[in-house]
């Protein structure tokens, strides 16, 4: 007989239900479970097959959200976390740890699939995810919140107000834990108003710190970047203070380092590759790049012969971009970098041909897609990093388009996020 699997809980006063069988894995990383008077109960940290005894913490008509006291039977995908602070902190950071790594990319084909079939109102099969170079040690970037005390780490997924002190994250880049090892034992010098610290690794293999605080008092970084120097692990030190712009007070970068830029690089690239190569031959033709971040597809796009209006909100990333294509030669008549939401600067972009459009978790803009209609670009290749808003998104584009290709990366392994590309049709 198997020995029952304890899970580390928070003290709730909700009702112990009869054990329930978890069926399967939804979107956000939950185990599915139907409870005996039919509501689907949400249980975070359980795996398919799993027998599991839970308590109840949250109660709707259709659906309750409970959470895991003990596992009677395993099921057949769980394995142990090899992360101690997976299941000693409840770290918020990854959802799906437990399972083995063929369940993972199984559940995320399952999340797409439910997604596009029950939100997007499309009759399509699960896709096909491609698995991840490095489930492991992945993570260019990762972002730590200070909590009581003297406290530095992240989040718990049951009680996300709270943070844990982090010892070391297995997601993310070695290079960037050997640095916290050392920011650790001296964080009596970051700022006393700290909200966030970013460690970001770029692609030369340069670290990034950035100190984002509340107020406006000017960070001072030298004894900090003394001590990393002493031991051997440098770093480009930032300042952010809370509404003004970043700048570097120790070390020399021009890396944007406070912009958007994959956590996943390597994968990343692939995707990019991918989408380029969905949107065909490009030459001579007008093409939109939407929420274009620093340029990358932009580059490409350009190399390739096409024309592009490229836009982007942040101003930051519009500046890189700029620079990069000035140090191309690449002119405004072959490229533009414009500044502003998609939806709002719509009229001042060139009729197009293509659009490649990799928007943020929350998708596009009701107008972005009606202009989109309007204007009926022959192909339109979606990267997307939420199944729901991408299918949403989906959904409102049908009456013009068709979606012929749909396919998973596996950019974030250990959680249950996924990455997703779309290529739509005219019809």
């Amino acid at each position: 007989m198997r020995e029952r699997s304890r899970i580390r809980t928070r003290s709730a006063s909700g009702p112990i239900t009869d054990p329930v069988r978890v069926l399967r894995i939804a979107a956000g990383g939950d185990g599915v479970a139907r409870l005996p008077d039919g509501r689907t109960a949400f249980v975070p940290r359980t795996a398919p097959g799993d027998l599991v005894e839970i308590r109840l913490v949250h109660e709707a008509r259709r659906f309750v959200r409970a959470e895991p006291l003990r596992v009677l039977e395993p099921g057949a995908d769980r394995i142990e976390p090899p992360c101690p602070h997976y299941t000693r902190d409840a770290c918020g950071g990854c959802q799906i740890q437990h399972l083995v790594p063929a369940a993972q990319l199984s559940a995320k084909q399952s999340i797409v699939g439910e997604s596009l079939r029950r939100l997007g109102k499309l009759e399509l099969a699960d896709p096909f995810v491609v698995p991840a170079e490095r489930a492991w040690e992945y993570r260019t970037r990762i972002t730590l919140a200070p909590g009581h005390g003297a406290r530095l780490g992240l989040h718990r997924y049951d009680r996300p107000g709270e943070v844990f002190d982090l010892d070391r994250c297995l997601i993310t880049e070695p290079s960037l834990m050997r640095l916290w090892t050392v920011l650790k034992k001296h964080r009596k010098w970051l700022p006393s108003d700290l909200v966030h610290l970013v460690l970001r690794l770029d692609r030369e293999g340069g670290r990034h710190v950035v100190a984002e605080t509340r107020g406006d008092r000017v960070w001072d970084a030298a004894r900090l970047a003394a001590a990393l120097a002493r031991v051997g692990e440098p770093a480009v030190l930032w300042w952010q203070p809370e509404g003004g712009a970043a700048r570097v007070l120790a070390g020399d970068s021009t890396y944007p380092a406070t912009v958007f830029e994959q956590v996943n690089p390597v994968m990343g690239d692939l995707v990019r590759s991918f989408a380029l190569e969905q949107l065909g031959e490009v030459r001579g033709r007008q093409a939109w790049d939407l929420f274009a971040g620093i340029g990358e597809s932009t580059i490409e796009l350009a190399r390739r012969g096409a024309a592009v209006d490229a836009v982007e909100s942040d101003p930051r990333a519009v500046a890189e971009a700029s620079q990069r294509m000035e140090k191309l030669g690449l002119g405004d008549s072959q490229v533009r970098c414009i500044s502003g939401k998609a939806e709002e600067v719509i009229a001042r972009l060139r009729p197009p041909e293509i659009v490649l459009a990799n928007p943020p978790r929350v998708g596009m803009d009701p107008r972005l897609c009606a202009a989109i209609l309007e204007r009926r670009p022959r192909r339109m290749v979606y990267i997307s990093c939420d199944p729901a808003t991408l299918a949403r998104d989906l959904a409102g584009l049908g009456t013009g388009y068709r979606v012929s290709t749909v396919q998973g990366f596996d950019l974030f392994p250990q959680t249950a996020h996924v990455e997703v590309v779309a290529v739509l049709e005219a019809a």
